[in-house]
């Protein structure tokens, strides 16, 4: 993927006409989307993985590890082929979470999210309002009006010893634990392979921020957006998620946006289904440009705290998701698809200090943030963002 792609909202490409994290796309369909640009210095560069991690040769690595760091520079955002995680994994995680969602309401709120420290749990529909803004007031008042309409699962290291996971009954749930477990470890050593290569690319040691990150501070948020009539949609002001990044503070609302996730940490691996939606800012436009979901692939963006930690060398991009193609009921209403994503959310260690990296010192201007912990900036993040 070396572009922004070019696609039509009714495209049968975004149609979910096959099962979950399925597409039936030849060679060539794949590269035509590739290299059709709405703009064509704004570019998701598509990433060969597999020359850094299988160390082919070290020009090879240092190429990859460049022209990593230069996609989050220009853009913010890469995708990730060759990346090492089997696609029957993936597979296999999207029906675990599909099968917990169908699970009754009385077993779910008993699961529920409780506190931003911990972050773990179930959040019903309704409950997050994704927005910039950093006004309590103002997300209190739309949530009320227009929540986002879509529930989740927050997952987090099974191990702390001060916050537990919130598991389902095995036998509510069969093998929902151990499947979800062993995907948030195998995404966090993609995370650390992910970060050398970035450490690489911005001329430190390649191993700079292993002992910054090895605490396994992640989330990992299995999403699902019910079907849900145009007519809601069409509410004032109402999204399943509002369009967020990193520092930017500003509140864009559409009626036909709805998923977006907050980006708070290092790095977001974002794995996708067939529907997609997913759109990033043009940061000197303000347009945003679609992000199409392609088969093999892991959609990868800079946080906020990576942001900070770089000096803003890496950009930390305003994304949204858009609503999918509606299916007519009538002349006058329709319903869109269900949909279904993961997210893991990277972070450094919680007490990890988030200063300039040595490499990343403007001269000009010197540091552009003050330091802070990851636990302070992430907690304070989420206060925000539950009520």
């Amino acid at each position: 993927m070396s572009s922004f792609l070019r696609v039509n909202p009714s495209s049968t490409f975004f149609r979910p006409a096959f099962s979950v994290h399925s597409w039936k796309c030849n060679r060539l369909h794949h590269r035509q989307l590739a290299t059709i640009a709405q703009d064509s210095n704004f570019r998701i560069p598509l990433i060969d993985f597999s020359k850094f991690s299988s160390q082919v040769s070290s020009a090879e690595k240092r190429k990859t590890a460049d022209e990593i760091v230069n996609g989050f520079k220009n853009v913010g955002f890469i995708y990730l082929v060759k990346h090492g995680i089997p696609e029957a994994t993936i597979q296999n995680v999207f029906r675990k979470s599909a099968e917990f969602f169908k699970l009754p309401s009385e077993i779910k709120n008993s699961l529920a999210w409780e506190d931003p420290r911990s972050n773990r749990g179930y959040v019903r529909i309704g409950r997050e309002r994704t927005t910039q803004s950093a006004d309590a007031d103002e997300i209190a008042q739309l949530r009320a009006k227009a929540p986002d309409y879509k529930e989740s699962m927050e997952i987090g290291r099974d191990w702390d010893s001060t916050y537990s996971n919130h598991w389902p009954k095995e036998a509510d749930a069969p093998g929902f634990k151990s499947t979800t477990l062993e995907f948030f470890q195998t995404c966090h050593e993609l995370h650390v392979l992910v970060m050398r290569a970035i450490a690489l690319g911005l001329d430190l040691d390649e191993k700079w921020f292993d002992d910054k990150i090895h605490e396994q501070y992640h989330n990992m948020r299995l999403l699902s957006y019910p079907s849900v009539k145009t007519d809601l949609l069409r509410m004032e002001g109402q999204a399943r998620a509002g369009a967020h990044s990193g520092e930017l503070f500003h509140l864009q609302l559409s009626r036909s946006t709805y998923e977006l996730l907050a980006d708070y940490g290092t790095l977001t691996l974002l794995f996708q289904d067939s529907v997609g939606g997913l759109e990033v800012q043009h940061p000197h436009t303000g347009q945003f440009q679609p992000a199409t979901p392609i088969p093999g692939t892991i959609v990868v963006n800079a946080g906020d705290l990576l942001a900070r930690w770089s000096n803003d060398t890496l950009r930390s991009t305003l994304h949204r998701v858009v609503a999918p193609p509606v299916e007519k009921l009538s002349e006058t209403e329709g319903i869109t698809p269900s949909r279904q994503s993961i997210a893991f959310f990277c972070n450094p260690n919680g007490g990890a200090k988030i200063d300039c990296i040595p490499s990343c010192v403007d001269p000009s201007h010197g540091k552009r943030y003050p330091a802070v912990t990851t636990e302070e900036y992430i907690v304070g993040r989420l206060k925000a963002t539950y009520n």
